[in-house]
């Protein structure tokens, strides 16, 4: 799978590079990074992968290098590890949604963050890809090089039939509608104005499923999201989240919020008209506001300049489509300075910030790990692309935790908000039923 004049060229590099340092050996070649992935990460136990909409992606199997923080101060404590590593060094990041992580069992080998240099990396841009091999200090390169030449090309992905199928709402739908109506009434009562409420759903399968041939699949129906894997284990966190949280390339950044749902239509006129409803609801709008006007804020400190959208547009999915708002700007914050200022969003979390993760902690009745937390990627200059963890299933077994939210504010109807959370749950309820 891998051509051998590639590894013989990074053969020669190794053998030149300090022993002491952390040695890093590249070389051109024409594969897709998830392929890669697909090909090894049984092999190895941990793999990665992580594309946008754009062509880029990255995909890592094996780990040299792991960095990882919990606590307030986490993106900070990775950041400061990240930038003594070698420059063009690719770099998986993946976080979960409390700064504390995840207390179920559910997500072991999940921390709370986390930075993943893999053993061998091929990172794909602008329709050429690099295969990148690191060998820690002192260690000897020839098993990553063996490693990297047993590679062959995986079979086309598919997802068997399930043996047996269970599928049980967590927390059932009636609790979740409760929780909603608390939060409409707390909204109303003043202090919060909104508040992102979670429920999940266990498929139990009878039968495992490949998570990467999962993530394979997802990437060829969601083109227009950013397509993810993370193995930890037996277990794989999988999803095609459509919101960026935060992109950076050099001094320039950007983020596109996302609030406010509708679904897609049947026929390009229903499609249409469902848009423009979207776009013509007050209620909608309202809450697209507050996400806007918090990020807004939020990234002001750390920004020279900043543009802002004159109004949403509206961003279409295959099964759903989103308000949407670009904001960009420019600075010296690096990316993990700028995914500590955002996250929580108010897409994810509420607003005021507080009081909905207050009020998130008192009333949701589910563990949600990485689920609205991030993964993307990273390097050591500080540049690098992060999405909400969104869309997504936590895989471990014969059994697949899928996740949702949304947004609650005044005028909410937990009748509407069920249904847009089983828009949200389709395309991979469709893929593993």
């Amino acid at each position: 799978m891998i051509p051998r004049s590639a590894l013989a060229e990074i053969a020669v590099s190794l053998r030149f590079a300090d022993r002491d340092e952390l040695r890093v050996a590249s070389a051109d070649v024409d594969l897709d990074p998830l392929e890669v992935v697909r090909a090894g990460h049984a092999a190895f136990g941990e793999a990665a992968f992580y594309s946008d909409p754009d062509g880029r992606a990255v995909g890592g199997l094996g780990a040299t290098r792991r960095i990882v923080a919990a606590g307030p101060e986490r993106f900070f404590r990775l950041d400061a590890e990240l930038a003594e590593l070698p420059s063009g060094l690719p770099a998986l990041l993946g976080f979960a949604f409390a700064p504390e992580g995840a207390a179920g069992e559910e997500w072991d080998g999940f921390p709370a963050a986390e930075i993943v240099v893999p053993q061998i990396a091929v990172v794909r841009e602008a329709g050429t890809s690099r295969l990148v091999l690191t060998v820690p200090p002192g260690a000897d390169p020839a098993g990553v090089l063996a490693a990297a030449a047993t590679l062959r090309p995986p079979a086309e992905p598919r997802i068997p039939e399930p043996a047996g199928l269970a599928v049980v709402p967590v927390p059932e739908l009636g609790e979740w509608r409760e929780q909603v109506e608390d939060a409409i009434a707390s909204i109303g009562a003043g202090g919060l104005d909104k508040v992102v409420l979670a429920r999940s759903l266990a498929v139990r399968r009878g039968a495992p499923a490949s998570g990467f041939d999962l993530v394979a699949l997802l990437r060829d129906r969601h083109p227009r999201c950013r397509a993810f894997g993370w193995q930890a284990g037996d277990a794989v966190f999988v999803g095609a989240s459509p919101e960026l949280l935060v992109r950076r390339s050099g001094r320039r950044f950007e983020a596109v919020p996302l609030a406010g749902s509708a679904p897609r239509g049947s026929d390009p006129g229903e499609d249409r008209l469902l848009g423009d409803a979207l776009l013509a609801s007050a209620k909608d709008r309202e809450e697209h506001a507050l996400v806007v006007d918090d990020v807004v804020r939020r990234l002001l400190p750390h920004s020279d300049s900043l543009d802002v959208a004159p109004g949403p547009r509206l961003e279409r999915f295959t099964t759903v489509q989103h308000l949407a708002t670009t904001v960009s700007g420019g600075g010296e914050a690096r990316l993990l300075t700028l995914v500590d200022a955002l996250h929580p969003t108010p897409a994810v979390g509420g607003s005021p910030a507080a009081e909905a993760l207050s009020f998130i902690r008192k009333v949701e009745s589910i563990d949600r790990g990485w689920y609205s937390g991030g993964i993307g990627w990273v390097d050591s200059g500080g540049d690098g692309d992060v999405s909400v963890a969104l869309r997504c299933a936590l895989l471990r077994d014969d059994t697949a935790r899928l996740y949702a939210g949304n947004g609650i504010v005044a005028g909410s109807d937990p009748d509407a908000e069920v249904g847009e959370t089983r828009l949200k749950l389709r395309p991979m309820l469709d893929l593993l039923t």
